[in-house]
């Protein structure tokens, strides 16, 4: 096994319907990352108003295998920038209500900066490249939600050449 394959192992992928238990997420990471450095984690959860509508529930829906393909993509990327020991990205599908864990996003780095900043890019662009489709229900309508400019943005930093 080289270290490539290795590396490989320590970044993990899951696209599920079910909900998932943040400290068996870390644990999972903390093992598979040889627990040294640093752990950044992000937790996204169904917002109860959205644009100043009520939110009901959140219907998330996916195109499987190319989605877990862009997640992996991304964290890859991520791993090309950053020194990074594992990535784990769990994102849920289906119907939500408001208040559901939505995503968790884990790092594992030998440094602070490079989890913090890993783990706030791979969200960036899980906003902004993975193929999901989410549609509100408020006040009993149903509605697709659209891209924000902001996300856009956020993500758009990552590409800026930043010399180190």
């Amino acid at each position: 096994m080289t270290t490539a394959d290795t590396m490989q192992l320590a970044f993990t992928v899951s696209v599920q319907e079910a909900d998932f238990d943040i400290a068996q997420l870390q644990r999972s990471l903390l093992a598979g990352a040889a627990a040294e450095g640093a752990i950044a984690t992000f937790t996204g959860y169904v917002r109860r108003d959205n644009e100043n509508r009520q939110v009901e529930g959140l219907e998330l829906e996916h195109y499987p295998g190319m989605t877990e393909a862009s997640i992996s993509a991304i964290i890859e990327q991520a791993a090309k920038r950053w020194p990074l020991l594992g990535a784990c990205v769990v994102h849920r599908v289906g119907k939500l209500v408001p208040g559901d864990q939505i995503v968790w996003v884990g790092i594992a780095s030998a440094h602070r900066e490079a989890a913090f900043s890993a783990c706030e890019c791979i969200m960036d662009f899980l906003k902004t490249q993975a193929p999901f489709w989410k549609k509100e229900q408020s006040s009993g309508n149903g509605h697709w939600v659209e891209p924000r400019e902001i996300d856009s943005t956020r993500a758009a930093r990552w590409h800026e050449d930043t010399a180190e």
